[in-house]
Formats: structure tokens, sequence, C-alpha cells
């Protein structure tokens, strides 16, 4: 259990959250561009609380939905009955998978008849209720942290209603019939209930239940709602599958006000994961007089790649896509579909921006293509980047082009010219082919590969997309740049200079210098050219009055000495700098927000972070698996610059969110805390009980870091093509080259496979 003043400083930052929330709702109407039945805005109903990151029906995640929720939250929680009769709030019949209940009453498992199917494990109608109540409440969820396992016990739903006061409260009834075999009437509970607490909605799957219900709540403001479960599943009360019940929805509305349903009944999907037309359910239940409210929402799930990953997204297609709004969604992270109907509804593609920061992209926008391609790069600019990025390399012919790697194995199809393979230990230590080895016409030729860096979660992207595109050439990218109105600049990155010079008989930056003069980007062009890069010597053979210098800081720090700042600012406009460097973070949450960008601020540098993106394995848990809300932190927490990201289109849609011009801040539209959740952690399960070690020290960026002697001069290269891959041989310009031996190259082979996938 959590001791009484970390469960105080919940209840505080919770009572912040609320008048938040209070305030903010002063400001506000109801909107009438609504699509719902009757015009409102759609419920926002919290299944068990938030249960995204909370055990499903504790007080925490009760009460925590309340706080950082729009104030006409709905609270959801399932009924389950004790032996006594009493209800509880509980995810499932069984107790075993979100309770610690085993640890309390070892054995005490049992099996029972549950729908027809042998059912084996813990039930609440084998225990009192003062049984129940010492039983700790865990996450069900495997994958979701388990940080706040046995914080607070189960709860009865009188409890749950006092405790968090809720705008709506919404009983789910899961079994009724498995109840009354067993001599409980979940219908005398409700209506027993419903003396004391303000039900506002009664969901359940069984049709006779809800029958039953109708006339003693008929003089009440409760809505009956009919669940649906899998189209194929038999509704046990009429003996038809729930998707037959789709045909007769005017049968429905005499004995309920509305229906719940899988989002799938409303945006189905094909096999491959994309959205397929939307159904008319919608438009035919508003037709009959039914609200159609839809249910399976959390932001730490797989979802339509049509989404990008971008949970606020989704929510879009189901209460503001131009054709229908649902009455409801019911969401496991409510601040998201509350971020989603307050801020991003309606907001149409002129709105304007309401907040500062730069959306650089990175790699173009290469979270829904390969990036650095013609695709990514003309995405990112519909999408609504700032500014588009490119990261030079040179072909062996000497033309600059853009890819985010030196090594094409990393993202393209490029194993013809595994023959080509060598180890450049001054630019990684494994074999690679490296793009000065490969003339242009053949790098034109090769097949771009979108980087998916979650794969290992099964979170890929965009799939259908993974080889669209071409490879383009700098000249191309600032051509494209130059003729788009609604880009404010263009990001030339450039590395390994010093090697090329010496090595290649290559000067990156005079090729950088020369495409940008021929492209016409001097003193009197409107489209900024920021240029970047890990080395000083290069910003400083790049210094022109029209570029912005950007130095990257290539390693995670905790500072900088005002010296090494100093020393930044003879040769740098601003800096980039990881995300890790301004909120570091370990286990998935928080643990402080450093001084980094207050202190390049202080010299007058601009900070960029990166890079974001929006895959719910890539953002802490603080955030709740909402890149919104990490966007917003790094934003108005740590009042960074500018946002380099792999999805410039769900940055750009946050500068024009509605919320941001509210005179009150709304509580979802508030940026994370870091330290909050993590001081609420409890000591780690098991043998290993204790605080977390402390994580290593990060280091200060000193001078040393910074201080790099100028660019060497380059040295003419005596090969005009690739040198050939002899056993042993390494050419006279100090470039490695793979042995054809059998055994290499099939060590080549194995590493190209490797990195490719």
């Amino acid at each position: 259990m959590f001791s009484r003043k970390k469960i105080q400083v919940l209840g505080g930052l919770i009572l912040v959250l609320q008048l938040f929330v209070f305030t903010s709702a002063q400001r506000r109407s109801s909107n009438p561009e609504w699509l719902t039945l009757d015009g409102s805005p759609p419920l926002v109903i919290a299944r068990g609380g938030f249960s995204g990151l909370f055990p499903d029906s504790s007080a925490t995640a009760y009460q925590f939905a309340v706080g950082v929720s729009v104030p006409d939250l709905v609270v959801w929680c399932d009924v389950q009955l004790s032996r006594d009769g009493i209800g509880i709030c509980f995810p499932n019949i069984k107790l075993d998978n979100s309770s610690a209940i085993q640890n309390v009453f070892p054995n005490a498992s049992n099996s029972y008849d549950v729908n027809g199917v042998p059912t084996n494990g813990y039930f609440s109608i084998d225990f009192t209720f003062e049984e129940l109540s010492t039983v700790p409440l865990t996450q069900g969820i495997y994958t979701r942290s388990p940080a706040f396992d046995g914080a607070f016990p189960i709860q009865s739903v009188e409890e749950v209603f006092i405790q968090s006061e809720p705008a709506g409260f919404w009983l789910n009834v899961q079994h009724d019939e498995f109840y009354s075999q067993h001599n409980l009437s979940m219908r005398s509970f409700i209506l027993n209930a419903s003396q004391n607490i303000s039900i506002s909605h009664i969901s359940s799957p069984e049709v006779n239940f809800l029958r039953g219900l109708g006339r003693p709540l008929a003089s009440t403001r409760t809505k009956l709602v009919l669940r649906f479960l899998d189209e194929d599943a038999i509704e046990p009360s009429t003996n038809q599958t729930y998707g037959s019940l789709l045909t007769n929805l005017s049968m429905i509305t005499t004995f309920a006000s509305g229906i719940l349903v899988p989002k799938a009944y409303i945006w189905p999907l094909d096999a491959t994961s994309y959205l397929l037309p939307h159904t008319s359910l919608v438009e035919d239940a508003h037709r009959v007089g039914l609200e159609v409210f839809a249910a399976d929402f959390a932001n730490d799930v797989s979802i339509a790649y049509n989404y990008s990953y971008n949970p606020v997204a989704e929510y879009g297609f189901f209460i503001d896509n131009g054709d229908f709004s649902v009455d409801g969604v019911l969401s496991d992270f409510p601040i998201t579909p509350s971020e989603a109907r307050d801020c991003f509804a309606h907001l149409g593609s002129n709105a304007s921006a309401q907040a500062k920061p730069l959306v650089i992209s990175h790699d173009g926008a290469s979270g829904d293509f390969p990036g650095c391609t013609d695709e990514a790069y003309a995405h990112a600019i519909r999408d609504g980047a700032d500014v588009i990025d490119c990261p030079v390399q040179m072909s062996n012919d000497g033309v600059p082009f853009c890819l985010s790697s030196v090594n094409l194995l990393n993202n393209t199809l490029a194993t013809q010219f595994r023959t080509l393979m060598s180890t450049v230990d001054e630019i990684q230590p494994a074999p690679g082919l490296f793009t000065f080895s490969l003339s242009w016409t053949d790098i034109q030729g090769l097949t771009p590969v979108i980087s998916s860096p979650y794969s290992d979660s099964l979170l890929l992207r965009n799939p259908k997309f993974r080889t669209a595109g071409r490879i383009v050439s700098l000249a191309d990218f600032l051509n494209l740049a130059k003729n788009s109105s609604s880009l404010s600049g263009v990001l030339i990155k450039i590395e390994n200079a010093q090697y090329l010079a010496v090595n290649q008989g290559m000067s990156i930056t005079d090729a950088v210098s020369d495409a940008l003069d021929e492209a016409g980007y001097n003193s009197s062009t409107a489209t900024k050219v920021m240029i970047q890069s890990t080395s000083s010597s290069v910003l400083k053979a790049m210094r022109r009055d029209n570029y912005e210098l950007v130095y990257e800081v290539d390693e995670t720090i905790s500072g900088a000495l005002n010296d090494t700042i100093a020393d930044i600012q003879t040769f740098a406009d601003s800096v980039v700098v990881d995300r890790m460097s301004v909120l570091p973070f370990k286990a998935g949450f928080l643990q402080n927000m450093t001084d980094v960008v207050s202190q390049f601020q202080a010299f007058n540098l601009s900070v960029y972070v990166q890079v974001l993106m929006n895959e719910f394995s890539s953002i802490p848990f603080d955030a709740f698996s909402d890149p919104i809300v990490q966007i917003n932190t790094f934003v108005n927490a740590a009042n960074v610059d500018g946002v380099i990201t792999d999805f410039p289109k769900t940055a750009a849609a946050y500068k024009r969110n509605l919320c941001l011009k509210m005179d009150e801040t709304p509580a979802y539209m508030m940026p994370a805390q870091p330290g909050a959740l993590m001081s609420l952690v409890g000591p780690a399960p098991g043998p290993t009980a204790g605080p977390a070690p402390a994580a290593a020290p990060t280091p200060l960026l000193t001078v040393e870091d910074v201080a790099e002697p100028p660019l060497p001069a380059v040295v003419p290269s005596s090969a005009s093509s690739p040198p050939e891959a002899t056993p042993t041989s390494r050419p006279t310009n100090g470039q490695q080259q793979v042995a054809v031996s059998g055994l290499l190259s099939l060590l080549a082979l194995i590493v190209a496979a490797a990195l490719l996938f």
C-alpha cells in the first residue's frame, strides 16, 4: 500500500487539476456544430477511471480521471456482486487478472459455468464484501506499468460514486444471467443503489435485463444502453447474433435509448489494419432516435495506420468527420478524448497557429513514409511543417543528396551492391554500404525503406507505403522547398565532413554552399536556411549572415557550463538537444526537468528538441501515451523553441488547437509534471523490493566536448570509381575494404539482413 503522505500528494495534484477543469469550464459553451443525436458535445466515458495508467476501478483511477478530463466526464463501473449482494466495481467477472486475490486467499479459486463455458478462477460470489475490501487492485494489462499495484483495494459501487463525485456515473452489467443462477439479483441491487446515488447510464449485453429495468427507472433520468458484443456472438434473451440485432434498431428503441458498440462497428478495418469506409450505423441509429456510444479506445494499443499512431486523430474520425458524431466514447485514457473534443474538433484546415514552437521535420514525414524521399517531403509540407530537413550525403561522383544515414543498408534495399560493403572505423565499427561507394545514378535507382524504430513492439509504420517514394538530390529538395509558400525554412544537416575531405576527396560544405547558391538561397530569399551539425568546425565553415547555424549536442546531458555555452555562441545561433537531456525518464516515468533549455536560452540560443515520435512506446507514462501531451510538456513546461519530429502533422495540429487560447488552461491541456507520478511509485514487488537504483549521473557539456580544429583541406582522391573489394587491401585514402572470402561475404549478408529487418 502507498503511504498516507503519497496518497495526500496525489489528492493535492487531483484537486489542482479539478480547479483547472472548473475554471476552464466556466469559459466554454456548447458547440452548435456537433452531429450527435441532440447536438451536445459527445460524452467522454472513463472505463474504470483512468485505467490506462492506474489499476482499473481503483480510487486513484477514478479520482485522477475526474481531475484531468472534461467537466462533464462520465465514469464507468463494471458491476460484480459479492456473496452478500453488495455491488463492487471490477472489470471482469473473474478476479484473478486485475487484483492480488491469489495472495490474500490462496486456496479460494473455484469453477463455474459462465455463459455455457466452464471457467476456473476467483469469483466475487465466493466472498463477502468485507473480504473483498481487503483485496488490492492491480494493473490487469501486462504491457502497462505495475508501479501502482497494491495501492488501493476493491471498492463498492457506492464508495466509487461518493469518492469521485462524477458528473455522470455509468454502470455496466455484463453477466446478470450468471448472478441470477447463483441466487443474486443484479436488478435488485441496481434499483436499491439508484435510491442513494445518481446513475446516468446502465448498459448490458442482455436485452431482458434492460427490459426489466425500464418500468422502475422510467421516472428517473437514467438511460438504458444495449451493449453489443462481437457480431457473431449470441444475445441470450433473443437468441440472435448481435450482428442481426443491428438490422432492427427500431426494436431496440422499445427498451433502450442508446447502443454501445465496438468502434470497428463504425469504422471497420481491412486485414492489413487500414480503415475501410465507415458504416451507416451512426446515421441509422440517430434516425430512429438511438444514441451511439463507441468502445475499445486506448492509447497504448495498435490502431489503424491511418491515424499515424496519434490517438487524438482517431477520436476525430468518430466525433468530427463531417458526416456524423458518436454520442460518446469509452476510453482507458479519458484525457485524450477530452483534448480531441474540446481542443481539436472543428479546427478546419485554416485554423491559425496558437503556439510558438517551430515544427521541424525529421527526414520529412518519416513516420508515414520512407525518410528523405519526395513522398516524405511532400507530405511534411502538406502536414504543416514549418521547416523541412535534409541530412546531406555524398555519392562517389560528388552529388549531394538527402538521406538519413550514410549507410545505405539502414534505409534502402541496396543488397545488390553488397560486394561494395566496407568497414569505415571513423563512421561505424560494423561493415556498411556507404553512400560514397555508389554513383548518384546507382543511388537514384535504389528503393528506400521506411524506418520503424518500435518494430520490436510490433508497431510498424504505414506498411502499405513501406517502399514509397524516391531519394532526392539536395538540388531537388531545395527547389521543392523554395516553391512552397507554407514553409518558413529548410534545415540542412552536415556530418562526416572531415572524413569525406581526407579520405574521399570531397568537400561536403562546398557542395552544400554551391547547391544553396544555385537554388537562389541568398540574403533576399524569404526561406530561412538552417545549417545543423554536431561539428563546430562545420558550422564555422558555413558562417553566412543569412544562415541560422544549429549546433547539435550528440550526447545526453544534464546541463552545460557557462564557458561551454559562451563558446557555442561564437559559432552557432541555436542548439538541438535530445529529449532525454530536457526531460529524462527512467522505467517509463519522468524523473525531473533539467535546466538545459533555460541555460542555452540565457545566452540567446534557441533550443530545439529531438526526436519526438507518436508511438506510445516512446512516450513516458506521465504523458499518458499521448503525443499531444508530450509535445505540450516540451513547449509549455520546458519552453523549447521548436520540436523535431517524425510526425509533423501531429505537432502542426498541436499548434492550432483551440485550448491554447483559452483564458484558463484546461487540465487536459496542462503539461506533465515531471516527478509527480514517480513520487507515488511504491517499492518494486518481489525479492528486489525497494527503491530503484539511482541512474548514473548525466554529464555536463564542457568546452572540450565542443572544441574542434578547423576542417582539413580536401585531399584529392586517386580513385574516380569505387575501389574494388580485394583481400586485405587498404586504399591510400584510408578506406578499408571487405575481403571477398566466402566467410566475410557470408558475414556481409548477415549484417545486411540484420540491418534491414
